[in-house]
């Protein structure tokens, strides 16, 4: 199979399709039932209502979907009813855009799923603001909408329950092929043509790929009971894969060197290339697996790698027995971690295709599962304790708030009409849909700067695009049932890129309205011409406030984002520390200390990515905040290399050397987290440090004493550029 045709049928079988298929249907069904009685007005009320619960719509577990679609709904319906009445004084309208802007937008306290709900009640509030509606008729269209919601809701949850492991299945999948391409960049290292400093920056894009998508399966797999209890097969292969993919990650990171160093002791030898070759082997057969995986097939052909690796052994021992380049204890290592990951990547396919027989899989794991996932704090005292200038939460809503009332006074101010067509030098209808300059306002409008700014380009240019593409549809197109074709599939489309290319989703999105307003009688030049003016005035306005009001800077941020990767590593440190002090650590708790470091460096690297898509001279020091995250993703990956060994040795009897270079590393990144606002971490092992005896160290000793030194110079480097941070 080509590559082309992978990723198209990849991208058939992905969640995202198939929330593309799903809010589409939600969407369309209600306005094509009642079209067909002659009802489409009434139809398209109640698919209004399908609209903002899609919003809410996004993934994770079922019982989170359900909880908030209900809150959602009800407050909708209250939205809906006090807009109504509101619309009919300016004063009062104007006033309710600003309160209930704010109070939706600082929702986003309480997580993302809160941020939907609240932007859902945006959304309703903008949807009838508009619209002509008598008195009588506003409870009316408030439940016809409500009873939309409840269509979708109830709908959304049938899906689930059809294939309640559906979900879990596509985002693990992804997961896989997400991991490698995190390999194939890790496999370059080896090869001579690679640019070692270019490799580690995207080594850091895909690193935060990797850990955004394994907190999305993390949270559909741990926080739903039905996979976590249940002991189908299907079940356990859903759980037994993902805590293998983290250990694959986890090893893959553990295949870290200074890579300057080996290509100068093993450069001449041809063992690196033989190396970075067998890695994008490996990245091959997972991709297959993963590809078996996202689309439930059966994967038949695997492939086995014990041959290669014992050829690379035999290599490896010819060159430890030629002694011409010297030790090869390092080669001999990542043997280990390549047979480790291999192994993975067996069980991995065995689970998989174990997942349809009668025999059980036997799950080999004792972890609390609970532990790994977070727990959102829904308490008053949180949402209080963010009321104040301090926190960019309530700079971000102010912000909403002002903004969604500037722009409401503009829609409504018949100078701005006055100006348009005193620069196009003709009559423009202007104000008939001028909801859509609040509708720009919500979705550009972001907490970063650099999200907004994205937003807004992708916005602006989707939108003069797509409506490019929907008049040229319909001057070309005039046969009713090709137009709702099209628009069908446009919007199976535009849902299915909007959370993965907004750019490519408002592309697609733009068309299939103009054709929508074409089936309602309203026209499609100057319902184009006008969409598009009220996305510029709207995105003029959304930049102009990222910028100016509230601003809320990247490099203001990065203090606590800094401390909180150091304390990490430090943890993670520390719990390597207990093993080789000989204090028990459990499973859960090393598992818990690694998914903590790789959260944080995630978002480290996720900051620092927003920040260099900020004005420069917004971009606080960039070299050394560059440096300091590529020096923790090698001080995270060195320590991820020694803890990959900690399990089954016995290395509470390695030399108090060791455990004092450990202490010291601990002890710098301690001093670094507090200078730059944390805290640090204690070790309960100090008083075993001093206590080992001398004597002759082993090979695995010398070259634990080597990463252990290599880690302490990382940790010492790290706190020189923190140091260069703060001055």
């Amino acid at each position: 199979m080509s590559t082309q045709t992978r990723e198209i049928k990849s991208f058939l079988f992905s969640q995202y399709f198939s929330d593309g298929l799903r809010i589409s249907m939600g969407l369309l069904l209600p306005a094509v039932v009642f079209a067909q009685l002659g009802l489409l007005q009434t139809g398209l009320t109640i698919s209004l209502g399908a609209v903002c619960m899609s919003v809410i719509d996004n993934p994770g577990p079922v019982i989170h979907k359900r909880n908030a679609m209900l809150i959602g709904n009800a407050l909708v319906f209250l939205v809906l009813i006090v807009t109504g009445y509101a619309r009919f004084n300016l004063w009062i309208l104007g006033t309710e855009v600003t309160v209930l802007s704010f109070i939706f937008s600082i929702l986003i306290v309480f997580g993302n799923r809160a941020a939907a709900v609240g932007t859902a009640g945006l959304l309703a509030m903008v949807f009838v603001m508009d619209k002509d509606i008598a008195r009588s008729e506003i409870w009316t269209h408030s439940l016809m909408v409500l009873a939309g919601g409840i269509w979708y809701m109830l709908m959304s949850l049938m899906f689930f329950g059809i294939r309640p492991y559906r979900a879990a299945q596509q985002a693990l999948g992804e997961n896989i092929r997400d991991i490698v391409e995190f390999l194939r960049v890790k496999a370059d290292f080896y090869l001579p043509e690679t640019n070692i400093d270019d490799n580690y920056r995207k080594l850091v894009s895909k690193q935060i790929m990797v850990s955004q998508h394994q907190d999305s399966v993390r949270e559909l797999l741990f926080k739903s009971r039905q996979v976590v209890k249940e002991s189908t097969n299907y079940s356990r292969m859903l759980v037994l894969t993902f805590v293998d993919l983290v250990d694959m990650f986890e090893q893959i990171m553990a295949t870290h060197y200074d890579y300057g160093r080996i290509h100068e002791q093993f450069g001449e030898t041809g063992i690196l290339e033989d190396i970075g070759h067998l890695l994008h082997r490996m990245a091959d057969e997972l991709d297959n697996i993963g590809f078996a995986v996202l689309s439930n097939t059966t994967y038949r052909s695997a492939k086995r790698f014990s041959t290669d690796l014992e050829e690379l052994k035999a290599k490896i021992d010819t060159l430890g027995v030629s002694g011409n380049t010297g030790s090869n204890l390092v080669l001999k290592k990542i043997l280990i971690n390549l047979r480790d990951l291999n192994q993975k990547i067996v069980d991995i396919y065995r689970y998989h295709k174990a997942r349809t027989s009668k025999k059980p899989i036997d799950n080999p794991y004792q972890v609390e599962y609970d532990k790994f996932v977070a727990h959102q704090d829904f308490s008053l005292r949180l949402l209080l304790d963010n009321l104040t200038f301090k926190s960019t939460t309530f700079k971000f809503a102010l912000r909403v708030s002002l903004v969604c009332l500037f722009g409401f006074i503009i829609t409504k101010s018949s100078a701005l009409l006055h100006f348009i067509n005193a620069v196009t030098g003709r009559t423009v209808v202007f104000g008939q849909h001028s909801y859509w300059v609040l509708l720009t306002i919500i979705v550009i409008i972001k907490p970063a700067f650099s999200l907004s700014k994205q937003r807004n380009y992708q916005r602006l240019i989707g939108t003069i695009f797509g409506g490019a593409i929907g008049v040229g549809i319909l001057n070309f197109v005039h046969n009713d049932t090709a137009q709702f074709v099209i628009l069908a599939v446009l919007m199976v489309g535009a849902y299915s890129f909007i959370r993965i290319n907004y750019g490519v989703g408002i592309v697609l999105m733009t068309p299939y309205v103009l054709i929508l307003f074409r089936f309602l009688g309203l026209g499609h030049l100057n319902i184009a011409e006008e969409r598009i003016i009220d996305t510029i005035i709207g995105s003029v306005i959304a930049f102009g406030a990222n910028y100016l009001l509230f601003p809320t800077w990247e490099s203001e941020q990065l203090k606590q984002s800094l401390h909180e990767v150091l304390t990490a590593n430090a943890n993670y440190l520390t719990k390597i520390a207990e093993s080789i002090t000989g204090i028990p650590v459990s499973t859960t708790e090393y598992k818990l200390a690694r998914k903590e470091v790789y959260i944080k460096s995630a978002n480290l690297s996720a900051a620092f990515e927003r920040m260099t898509s900020e004005p420069k001279n917004k971009q606080h020091k960039s070299k050394d905040v560059h440096k300091f995250v590529v020096l923790n993703h090698i001080l995270s990956s060195y320590i991820a290399t020694i803890a990959s060994g900690v399990t089954g040795r016995e290395l509470h009897k390695t030399s108090g050397e060791n455990l004092k270079m450990v202490k010291r590393s601990i002890n710098i990144l301690n001093d670094s987290a507090k200078k730059l606002g944390g805290v640090g971490v204690d070790f309960v092992g100090d008083k075993k440090l001093d206590g080992s005896e001398q004597r002759e160290l082993t090979a695995d000793e010398i070259l634990l004493k080597d990463q252990l030194g290599f880690i302490h110079k990382i940790s010492a480097d790290i706190a020189k550029t923190a140091d260069a941070f703060i001055s």
